[in-house]
Order: structure tokens, then C-alpha cells, then sequence
């Protein structure tokens, strides 16, 4: 009895050891699904990765980035979509109205604008209670709103969407060995306010915000806005960024000692100049990284037709050549064995019947 008691006991500590064993990896298993799937406290099932953040793809597999700054003035024609309407007109609005709705009721997170320096984490995130009393924007708190989540209503009418006369754009421009490809998104963007001085001696331009464009995109992507070229309003606010329809011109990329372009160039023509030549370097770097094929030099002006022709023609005689010498090379003749010198007489034989006789001498 006392060896079967034993036995008991010492099965029963076995099963409790694998118990605890099993119990820690289960929990470890669910802390690392848990780390897996969720990013900055939220799920991605919540987030949803929109279609402009999954372009920018990863850094591990990009060759070469170049961040550039642009500057959209609303004046100018292609601008004219994010300008206009004014006013809300069938359900249409423009592109600061969208914005301030979402930023007062705190369902599209603002940043600060640092200047160069841009940070989208929580630590410089914008409270919009604060930043509408800064550029004196006219709200009402809304159901639950609370000091650390405030809730904003701003009635239409208070919106000053006439004064947002531009907008800063920064574009990422990637190149990623996985499709070989240049592609171009738009990181983020931020209104400009354009209001007059208190001297009256002109106006003076108030950046409000950055706004990361994967955070703005889904509200983009149902608002619809129309072209001149087609009054059915058909094509949406991302199609627009997408497209790259805008006009913008480059104002700053980025660079270690964060200057802008004005700055490095005061003289207007080379300002000019620098900013053609950094649009000329974006727009051919992908056709730099291949070396083109004799129609695309025709078609170019690189090559005359008579070069064209005698390279084509000399292409030719060298297929003649080695279509003549694999004639020459017949099968037959390479599977034909080359005749083998006549044998000499092997003087081992001569050796070994010597050695015979003398043997046959001895016996």
C-alpha cells in the first residue's frame, strides 16, 4: 500500500507540473495575438488600413525616399476644387469645411505645425477647443463632451472656409525594389489661413494644422466633387490627391539643416531654377535607372534613322553569320567520332615472351 500511495502522489505532482507548463504558455500565446494585432491600443480590425497607407509601403524594401513640400495656392485653376463651393451647395462642400466638422466633433486628429518638424504622435496631437479659440472659430459643445475628448459643434455659417486661401502638401516619393517602380503619395496636408494684419498693411498667412492624409482619406472618399471639364460630379476628394490633379510648387524637401528653398536660394531666378530642376530629378528618376531600347532613342532623337538602320542591319548580318556557322557545325559531323591513330606495337608483349623463354630456358 505504502509503494501504491507513492505512485499516487508522485503522478499527481506530475500532473500538476504539466498543468502550470500548459497554463503559462496559453497566456503567453494570447499576450504576443494580443501584441499582433493591435497597434497604439487599437486593433486593425478597428482601424481599417486604408488604401493610401498600405502605397506607402515598407522601408525595408525602398531603395530611395525624397520628401518634398508644395504649396497649393487655391487661385490657380486645378486648385479650384478644394476652393470651391464655398458654401454648401447639394450636399457638396469643400475641403476645410470637411476637415473642421471632423476636427471639432474629434473623430480626425490634428497635429501641431512645427515647421519642418513634423511629429504625428499623441504628445503633439491638437486639442480642438484650444486651436479653434486661437484662430477665433465660433463652436458650441456638443453631447458628452468632456476636457480631455471635447466634442465641438461649429455652425456652418461660422466656418471661414473664404479665408483658407492655400494649403501645405507634403508628397513621399518612394522607390521600392519589390515592383520597381517610382510611386508618389501624399503623407499629409495642412490649411492655410490668409488674414489680413493688424496694421492693415497686407495679409498674412497662419498654417492651423497638419493632417495625416490616412487619417482624412475615408472622409475624402465619399465626398464627391466636380471639374469644369465634367459638371456630373462623379470623381471624389481622394481621387483628386491621387491623381496628383493638383498644381503645387515646391517650397522645401526635406534636408538636415531644415531650410527652405527660399532661404537657400534668395535670388528668384536660381529659386526658379531650383525648383524645375528638384521636379525634373523626381520626374526622370525612374527612367534614369534603365538604359532604353533603340525605338525609344528613335523616337526621342537620339538616333537618326540611318543609325537605327545600319545597327539593324549589322544585327542582321550577325544572325546570318551564326545561323551560316551552325550549318557548318552539322550534327552528323559533331556526333562523328575523329579516326584514332594507329596503334604501335606494344613492346610488353616483346618483353614478356623474353621473359618467357628465359624461364622456359631455366626449367
Amino acid at each position: 500500500m505504502d509503494l501504491t500511495k507513492r505512485f499516487i502522489m508522485l503522478f499527481g505532482a506530475i500532473a500538476i507540473v504539466v498543468a502550470a507548463n500548459g497554463q503559462n504558455r496559453s497566456t503567453a500565446t494570447s499576450i504576443t495575438r494580443k501584441t499582433a494585432t493591435q497597434t497604439n491600443g487599437v486593433s486593425v480590425a478597428d482601424t481599417g488600413q486604408t488604401a493610401v497607407s498600405a502605397t506607402s509601403g515598407q522601408d525595408a524594401d525602398m531603395e530611395w525616399i525624397r520628401v518634398v513640400y508644395r504649396s497649393l495656392d487655391l487661385d490657380k485653376t486645378a486648385n479650384a476644387p478644394l476652393y470651391y463651393p464655398v458654401d454648401p451647395v447639394d450636399g457638396q462642400e469643400n475641403l476645410f469645411r470637411i476637415i473642421v466638422s471632423h476636427v471639432a466633433d474629434n473623430t480626425l486628429p490634428a497635429y501641431e505645425f512645427l515647421d519642418g518638424r513634423e511629429v504625428f504622435t499623441d504628445k503633439y496631437r491638437v486639442n480642438p477647443r484650444e486651436m479653434f479659440d486661437n484662430f477665433e472659430i465660433a463652436y458650441t459643445e456638443g453631447k458628452g463632451s468632456t476636457d480631455k475628448k471635447p466634442r465641438l459643434i461649429v455652425d456652418e455659417n461660422d466656418v471661414p472656409s473664404s479665408e483658407v486661401l492655400s494649403y501645405y502638401v507634403i508628397e513621399r516619393w518612394s522607390f521600392s525594389r519589390r515592383d520597381n517602380k517610382v510611386k508618389t503619395h501624399i503623407e499629409a496636408l495642412c490649411p492655410v489661413m490668409h488674414r489680413v494684419d493688424e496694421h492693415g498693411m497686407g495679409r498674412s498667412k497662419y498654417p492651423l494644422c497638419w493632417i495625416r492624409y490616412a487619417d482624412l482619406q475615408p472622409y475624402l472618399s465619399g465626398s464627391i466633387i466636380m471639374s469644369d471639364d465634367n459638371n456630373m460630379a462623379t470623381g471624389s476628394y481622394d481621387d483628386y490627391f491621387r491623381l496628383g490633379l493638383y498644381d503645387g510648387e515646391i517650397y522645401k524637401t526635406q534636408n538636415l539643416r531644415n531650410r527652405m528653398l527660399a532661404e537657400l536660394y534668395p535670388d528668384p531666378d536660381r529659386l526658379k531654377y531650383a525648383r524645375d530642376s528638384i521636379q525634373q530629378r523626381l520626374d526622370s528618376f525612374d527612367k534614369k535607372l534603365w538604359v532604353p531600347s533603340l525605338d525609344e532613342l528613335q523616337k526621342k532623337g537620339a538616333v537618326s534613322a540611318s543609325d537605327s538602320a545600319s545597327v539593324a542591319a549589322g544585327n542582321k548580318q550577325k544572325t546570318v553569320e551564326s545561323r551560316s556557322a551552325s550549318r557548318r557545325r552539322s550534327p552528323a559531323a559533331s556526333k562523328a567520332k575523329p579516326k584514332s591513330a594507329p596503334k604501335a606495337k606494344s613492346s610488353t608483349s616483346r618483353s614478356s615472351s623474353a621473359t618467357r623463354s628465359v624461364r622456359d630456358r631455366k626449367r
